[in-house]
């Protein structure tokens, strides 16, 4: 080791003394010295340094043939592959960028967030990316970056990053059916985009994803008889319930207040016939969205009435067995409900309301449905 050292200190000093001919035979010599042998840190460290000062003196169809012979090296100098990775050419930037196990996410993020489109297109096809990194893919990247982004299946997307594509969608029909066709969409970013999707990205994805598009017509439509034979015949207090809020309602007070004070008092009945009203949707619908234990379509329905944290909160509680809910689901629940899109939630529910018309043009007039009393 001791040898190479000896040669990288003569290689170094010959740089400064070398033709340009000289120069690229001994950057190739040492290239090649590099990816056949076995370092220290220290050694590949400066070997890099070596590399990089012999690149900066080469033509950049040199520096992009460079890029390309290290970018799959185990143990290319770290330093150079990022010199490489932050060239204005991406001829050069591209292999690393796309390949080079040497770049960490800080390093991606860096240069996704400086350099240019074709840079991000470059990381956006890289074989695993962070969420990190997706993250600012998806909110910097022109249309082509966002559409790699969808079709990487080794490409992480926070919550964040999944919404932020979902508002990208509108209007571009291949990358809505990328993102519907991703196994890791949360179901009711899965909505929100089907809610907005056109009539033929909604029939693709009905066949290539007939299982979650079935969820989503589930949570709207054949509910009324499992919850007739779960909760029996409608109550005396449900009427009466029915009145005072139908009141409410036609007197403009039915409201975020009034729906937080029912759901304090775990009025149920209230709370449904309330959410029903406000909602535009039967009263099973709303049944079965508090029953529900994902709690999704709730956190749907209050965003789209744009309730406050606090509103939505009560009426979770409402809904959970035994009106008990840990630490960590809530937390978890508080940040989905944070990502949520007022303007997008009320598409969600539009969507709601046009399945389930559809559904009762089709099965003619049912009766109102049963509801639980607490």
């Amino acid at each position: 080791m001791s040898q190479s050292k000896s040669f990288l200190q003569d290689l170094d000093e010959a740089i400064s003394r070398g033709t340009p001919e000289s120069r690229a035979r001994a950057l190739w010599y040492a290239t090649d010295l590099l990816i056949a042998g076995r370092y220290s840190d220290d050694e590949i460290w400066t070997f890099g340094e070596v590399i990089g000062r012999l690149a900066d003196e080469i033509e950049v169809a040199a520096r992009a043939q460079l890029a390309k012979r290290l970018a799959r090296a185990d143990h290319a100098p770290a330093n150079i592959i990022r010199k490489l990775a932050f060239d204005d050419s991406i001829d050069v930037a591209g292999p690393v960028l796309r390949e080079s196990g040497q770049l960490d996410a800080k390093a991606l993020v860096a240069n996704a967030r400086t350099q240019s489109q074709p840079h991000l297109l470059a990381i956006s096809k890289r074989k695993s990316v962070e969420e990190m990194v997706t993250d600012v893919l998806v909110t910097r990247g022109n249309r082509e970056v966002v559409n790699s982004v969808a079709n990487n299946g080794g490409a992480q997307l926070s919550g964040f990053g999944f919404l932020h594509m979902v508002k990208r969608a509108e209007g571009d029909s291949i990358l809505a059916e990328q993102l519907g066709l991703r196994k890791d969409i949360p179901r009711h970013l899965f909505q929100q985009l089907i809610a907005k999707a056109s009539d033929d990205v909604r029939k693709r994805l009905e066949r290539e994803r007939p299982g979650m598009v079935g969820q989503v017509q589930t949570s709207v439509t054949d509910v009324t008889g499992a919850l007739h034979s779960k909760f029996g015949p409608a109550s005396k207090s449900y009427f009466a319930a029915k009145r005072t809020v139908a009141a409410q309602h036609r007197y403009g007070n039915l409201n975020e207040t009034s729906m937080l004070d029912y759901a304090r008092s775990h009025k149920y009945e209230e709370v449904t016939i309330g959410l029903s009203l406000l909602c535009a949707l039967p009263g099973d619908v709303i049944e079965r969205a508090l029953a529900d234990k994902s709690r999704e379509m709730v956190l749907v329905l209050a965003k789209a009435l744009d309730f406050s944290w606090e509103t939505t909160m009560a009426l979770l509680f409402l809904g959970a067995k035994d009106h008990r809910i840990t630490a960590k689901d809530l937390n978890e629940m508080r940040t989905e409900f944070g990502s949520l899109n007022v303007e997008t939630s009320r598409s969600v529910l539009k969507f709601y309301q046009s399945r389930k018309n559809a559904a009762r043009a089709d099965s003619g007039p049912t009766r109102l449905p049963p509801l639980h009393v607490h």
